[in-house]
């Protein structure tokens, strides 16, 4: 039985338990939700790891962090690097992007050293392989050799695969009739497209879906269903070429339950302030609840350098709405690859978000240290408050550069300091007179 026919049977395994002690959650309510499919555990059960988490209604908002190599930079090491980086700030999940180098040694290291679900897109190594070794168009990909990837990322241990499913032929005619500023942004979706465009016929991953879902469900991944058409720019949002393809995820969607497939569907990208809780509420609808995982979204488009910060806020407006999993923007985007330094500050503005939004969910126990950090600044205990940071080690840095000041409060203020004085003025025996 898959994780998903487990809960809907009502078996309980000591993959639920885990989760559901590392959720804090009762394990009938994880099971239901997973039953429901408003919650996934992405497990595949060929890679080991401790720590189960789930994404999903009532759960803690997760943050991924993209990795990968290009052709550029090929080196598994630097990638290696990342991953480190990724863990120690705290990321929930990783994707292995790579398109350059030996693809199957560095998504294998990867997985050896990933103690928390790793994700894929398999269309890029089957395009990759294809161009960068056969040399070959992107048209001239095989379906087997499509097909055959997914397998064999499958039987390695990869716990989620982002599969553009949506994209049809109609759809694709759609975007073209419709005209875009930027057209279409997603990797995968311009593949599909270019790939469909070449060769006359439908998606492969549309027209074959059943076939995929067999093979997701024998190595138990779970179906992120991609978002091939996401705007790329402010000026594309919510159009119908990108409503066109949320139609067709959630129809997939209730395709990959019945197989007995877990699904999160994806979603933007670029998005006004204006229009995030709206596209919310239209995944939750059109998609029978099912988690969402949503790139960002990013808030404007005039910010290169800060895209973590759009990201960052797009996600927390999100995530207060309702989305579930938000995959990390770096600072690199649309700019470069990322380095070490970019991951972490991608990874801990995502994070930030993603804590936001449980505050504003409501979720239990999510003020709780936000409370403890207010009490300790009243406090001036600078511990206690590095220890309850995100991120203690630059909470920490910070301070000591600001040790010129030697007194308790800080270099900003010193002996003006609003919490001192306040203390100063409602003192017992001040009030007495």
């Amino acid at each position: 039985m898959s994780i998903r026919e487990d809960a809907i049977r009502g078996t309980l395994t000591p993959l639920f338990e885990n989760c559901a002690a590392n959720e804090n959650i009762a394990v009938q309510t994880l099971m239901q939700g997973v039953a429901a499919g408003t919650i996934c555990i992405p497990k595949n059960k060929n890679h080991q790891f401790d720590r189960i988490m789930g994404v999903g209604k009532g759960l803690s908002t997760k943050v991924n962090a993209n990795i990968g190599s290009s052709k550029d930079y090929p080196e598994v090491s630097q990638e290696l690097q990342k991953l480190c980086v990724c863990l120690k700030a705290g990321a929930d999940t990783v994707m292995d992007l790579s398109m350059g180098g030996e693809l199957n040694e560095i998504r294998r290291e990867i997985l050896a050293s990933c103690p928390i679900p790793l994700g894929t897109v398999p269309i890029y190594q089957s395009i990759a392989e294809v161009v960068e070794k056969q040399k070959k168009k992107i048209g001239e990909v095989t379906v087997a050799q499509m097909f055959k990837g997914i397998e064999q990322q499958a039987k390695d241990g990869v716990d989620f695969m982002t599969i553009h499913s949506g994209i049809t032929r109609s759809t694709m005619d759609r975007v073209r009739n419709h005209k875009r500023l930027m057209g279409v942004v997603s990797r995968g979706g311009s593949f599909t497209i270019e790939w469909m465009s070449y060769n006359k016929k439908e998606n492969p991953m549309y027209e074959h879906f059943d076939e995929l879902l067999a093979i997701l469900k024998e190595h138990e991944v779970t179906l992120s269903l991609g978002d091939g058409i996401r705007p790329g720019c402010l000026a594309d949002a919510t159009d119908r070429g990108q409503i066109q393809e949320l139609i067709h995820l959630g129809e997939l969607t209730q395709r990959a339950w019945e197989a007995g497939v877990q699904v999160m569907v994806e979603g933007p990208g670029h998005m006004p302030l204006n229009q995030i809780q709206a596209n919310i509420l239209l995944q939750k609808q059109l998609c029978h609840g099912a988690p969402f995982y949503v790139l960002g979204p990013l808030v404007t488009d005039i910010a290169p350098g800060y895209d973590h910060i759009t990201g960052a806020i797009g996600g927390a407006i999100a995530g207060a709405a309702g989305a579930d999993f938000l995959c990390y923007v770096t600072p690199a985007e649309h700019l470069k690859l990322p380095s070490a330094e970019d991951v972490h500050e991608g990874v801990m503005a995502s994070r930030i978000a993603a804590h936001a939004a449980d505050i504003a969910k409501g979720l239990p126990g999510a003020i709780d240290k936000d409370i403890a950090m207010a009490k300790c600044r009243n406090n001036l205990d600078w511990k206690g408050q590095i220890e309850l940071s995100i991120d203690p080690e630059k909470a920490r840095r910070f301070r000591e550069e600001g040790s010129s000041y030697k007194g308790d409060a800080c270099s900003m203020c010193g002996s003006y300091c609003a919490i001192k004085v306040y203390k100063q003025a409602t003192a017992p025996d001040r009030l007495q007179k």
